[in-house]
């Protein structure tokens, strides 16, 4: 006995040639417009043709697509199903003795099919993707667009602890200060006017410093006007680029979080880009039933209002999710809280949408 039967592959047919044609369409958009919004920078800087094509376009396609993602697999559900619908597909369906959950199955096996897709981009194509995709732009297109920090205080290992009142884009970093502890007690302090990196011979280079030794019997004092040491820490640590987190595949990111957890570094933003990147994939199961369950049933005002609704929930939707990791970013909220939030409420609206279209 078949357990993908006709009507089946009918519908994931339907389904996944409605979302590729759908999301290459608007990708062409997208790549007309950012071409048209760049093309200046392309000729005054004389890039090759084939730098653009490979370097910048090669890896925008994938970003867009997974980014356009939920939203055109709920349009391509609410289009398909609703021509279906009005075609009586829907209702000879049901009546030759489908339920409506068995027909349900291929929604479903669909949207798995491109919430792995998805899934796969997110976490381990589209980050790379984005590094090469970040250096292009910085390269040709938005010079400078690294922010310094202020105020620095960073674990850089167990027990050692450093502070700057600023770090500069020349590789300098302001009133230094890195003690050592022994559990609760200080036994080292080195205050230096400044530290510079060393490109050299990758070392920092500490001047006009002061070394504190703290024992049992007193302090000792050294001072001095230069010294080169290895310290566990690089300027990149203290160069932020726009959207970092996103050009790390999931596995180097949560190594990373780890990593700025041990310095007491400000990972909200970290821990939202990893749980977004399950969180996105699963909104197409939400998605694909809402959209199924309103598309199924005919109701006045046809096409036309079974896209309008759907948009309108769509929407509301991408919008529940600003909303709430805006909340974790500069709120007390936790991260998965803020990320899962909206997944969980639009799943409830899911499950009463599929009782209605069942009845």
């Amino acid at each position: 006995m078949k357990i993908y039967k006709t009507i089946d592959l009918y519908i994931t047919k339907k389904f996944l040639g409605t979302f590729f044609y759908t999301i290459a369409l608007i990708l062409s958009i997208a790549i007309v417009f950012d071409m048209a919004e760049n093309l200046d920078e392309f000729i005054s800087k004389d890039i090759p043709a084939k730098v653009i094509i490979l370097e910048y376009y090669l890896n925008f396609i994938p970003y867009f697509a997974n980014l356009f993602s939920p939203l055109f697999t709920f349009i391509a559900v609410i289009y398909f199903t609703s021509k279906m619908a009005y075609n009586t597909e829907i209702i000879a369906i049901l009546s030759s003795g489908v339920s409506y959950p068995r027909l349900m199955r291929p929604y479903l096996t669909s949207a798995f099919i491109l919430a792995a897709f998805s899934f796969a981009l997110g976490n381990y194509v589209i980050p790379p993707a984005n590094a090469t995709l970040n250096n292009f732009r910085n390269k040709y297109i938005d010079n400078n667009k690294v922010i310094v920090e202020r105020n620095i205080h960073r674990q850089i290992e167990p027990g050692v602890y450093i502070y700057m009142q600023s770090f500069n884009a020349n590789n300098v970093g302001y009133r230094f200060t890195l003690e050592k502890f022994d559990g609760a007690e200080l036994k080292e302090k080195i205050s230096a006017d400044n530290i510079r990196w060393n490109e050299e011979t990758e070392k920092w280079v500490i001047n006009n410093y002061v070394i504190r030794y703290i024992h049992e019997d007193g302090e000792d004092f050294v001072k001095g006007y230069r010294m080169d040491t290895t310290l566990n820490m690089t300027p990149n640590d203290y160069k932020v680029m726009k959207n970092q987190m996103e050009t790390f595949t999931t596995p180097a990111l949560k190594q990373e979080i780890k990593q700025m957890k041990m310095r007491g570094v400000n990972y909200v933003e970290w821990e939202i880009e990893n749980h977004k990147r399950v969180a996105g994939p699963f909104s197409a199961f939400i998605l694909t039933i809402i959209g199924a369950g309103l598309a199924s049933r005919k109701i006045k005002g046809g096409l036309g209002l079974h896209l309008g609704l759907g948009l309108l929930l769509a929407f509301s939707y991408i919008l529940f999710m600003q909303i709430s990791t805006v909340f974790a970013i500069s709120g007390n909220t936790p991260p998965i809280v803020a990320v899962w939030i909206p997944n969980v409420f639009y799943s409830l609206i899911a499950f009463f949408v599929f009782r209605w279209a069942a009845r």
